[in-house]
């Protein structure tokens, strides 16, 4: 058979990074991670082609080509969805589906034929038998959560490495936390199910055998979710992988209680991780109680947010205001934190009410849901009606904190208070190449002469130069990123 996979654009958002990819000339920040390993669970003799919506458009001589279209993608991703599915439709493409956003809303999709759904190493066997004997159902769906020690290699070849900044790879899913808000439990559970470390270094082998030599993101909704294994087994073989392949950095996503544990720090940045986002979420202990964001309560964020930095890692951070126990000290107490943590990547939205989570059980049973959430977390939309706080004062007050940490001078401020903490380790050695050159004289126009902050972008320069003289690419790029996220927030406070 002829397969299609077809991966939805993203919109304009905060993780979309598009104003920063021009910079660099790339097309997307990542790859379809889901759909490449999709591709390594269809039969062999089978025929695939993959398009991504994020680095082109579908091409009429694929349709034509294809016998079956398989469809993927996130919630955020819902209106390119909607127009993938037309066009497959109106080539009369029968249409197979599945990921979050279909999970949690497929009813909007009544010209997708085949939904499967949950996770793919078990409901897709399923699938390719009743395709096989001619009987296929519309649903496939499991409430089990399958083993990923045999999950393969994804299909890394359907993609071209040069459209994108980062490739990625998945070591875990599940978290052992259980954040109100979050669906991550939902679709993966409690339990942390990992990957063998030979599977992960397969991964890591095939991606560097394809040519790549940058950034590779550990997908884990939380990486350290289980540190017996990582201490014991795959950090000291990363570490072993990592000591030829130096020009190969990591990051992912943690929480917060990494900074308890100095061993595991050392181990990860020894192994070439430089980078964690961490959901802190608020400053304030009753949202944190609220939420059941048990991981963060009872210890000092910031003072662990600088060990973290001065460890060897950038923190990027996810903040949320719209609780109910949010007064509106919360947007000014926001601001303070995110200024103080020197963290430049400050991903703030309100609160949504994603289907699966206990919070949007909640506020169903409370009469408090409006709709569906649209998955951009910085687009100062949300579904659900405010308790206590007045809807018009919680736009308002969230504006205000886009509009401040986001503004030129608070931003290079946060820069500065970053590098001043970050102490980069020597594992990970990164090389200039002439996108980087290219990338700089992009940004001393668009950041040094046409930009109405171009007084705290040379500043940063000049003070870097004296200060950091190393960290100097690093404050570029952090520079280029600013432009992106000023960007973007001015789009949600306009």
């Amino acid at each position: 058979m002829n397969i299609l996979l077809i991966y939805p654009e993203f919109p304009d958002t905060f993780w979309s990074f598009k104003h920063a990819l021009k910079f660099v000339h790339k097309n997307s920040a990542f790859p379809p991670l889901g759909l490449l390993t999709v591709a390594a669970m269809l039969p062999r003799e089978w025929n695939i082609r993959l398009t991504d919506m994020n680095t082109g458009k579908l091409k009429r001589k694929d349709l034509e080509w294809a016998d079956l279209a398989f469809i993927s993608g996130m919630i955020v991703q819902k209106e390119s969805a909607i127009e993938a599915v037309k066009i497959c439709k109106d080539a009369g493409l029968e249409i197979v589906a599945g990921g979050p956003l279909f999970i949690s809303e497929h009813e909007l999709f009544p010209d997708v034929d085949h939904f499967v759904l949950n996770e793919a190493e078990i409901t897709l066997p399923l699938f390719l038998e009743d395709l096989r004997n001619g009987t296929l159902k519309r649903f496939y769906t499991s409430t089990e959560f399958p083993d990923i020690a045999c999950t393969p290699v994804p299909r890394w070849n359907l993609v071209n490495m040069k459209k994108y900044v980062t490739m990625n790879v998945q070591f875990s899913r599940g978290c052992p936390f259980n954040c109100e808000f979050c669906n991550v439990t939902s679709l993966f559970g409690h339990r942390c199910r990992t990957k063998s470390t030979e599977q992960i270094i397969a991964e890591l082998d095939c991606i560097y055998e394809q040519g790549w030599r940058a950034g590779i993101f550990f997908v884990d909704d939380n990486f350290i979710g289980n540190k017996k294994q990582l201490k014991s087994d795959l950090l000291p073989a990363l570490i072993k992988w990592h000591m030829t392949r130096q020009r190969i950095s990591f990051l992912t996503e943690v929480s917060i209680n990494l900074a308890d544990d100095d061993e595991l720090m050392k181990m990860m940045v020894d192994a070439g991780f430089d980078m964690v986002f961490i959901g802190i979420e608020t400053p304030d202990d009753s949202g944190l109680a609220e939420c059941s964001k048990k991981q963060n309560r009872n210890r000092d964020m910031l003072a662990d947010i600088k060990k973290m930095q001065r460890a060897g890692f950038q923190v990027q951070g996810g903040f949320i205001v719209g609780f109910d126990s949010d007064t509106t000290s919360i947007f000014q107490r926001q601001i303070d934190f995110i200024q103080k943590s020197g963290i430049t990547t400050a991903m703030v939205g309100l609160l949504q009410a994603i289907p699966g989570t206990r919070l949007y059980e909640r506020m169903k049973s409370e009469g408090r849901l409006v709709g569906l959430t649209t998955g951009d977390n910085v687009d100062g939309t949300t579904n659900i009606v405010p308790s206590k706080m007045n809807a018009g004062t919680l736009k308002e007050g969230y504006k205000k904190i886009l509009s401040e940490i986001y503004s030129h001078k608070k931003y290079y401020q946060r820069v500065k208070t970053f590098l001043k903490e970050y102490k980069p380790s020597p594992s990970v050695k990164s090389r200039v190449s002439f996108s980087h050159v290219m990338a700089f004289l992009k940004s001393i126009y668009h950041l040094g002469i046409i930009s109405n902050g171009r007084y705290y972008y040379w500043k940063l320069i000049l003070w870097t130069q004296l200060r950091k003289p190393k960290l100097f690419p690093l404050a570029i790029t952090l520079a280029i990123y600013g432009y992106h996220f000023r960007k973007v927030s001015k789009q949600n406070v306009s």
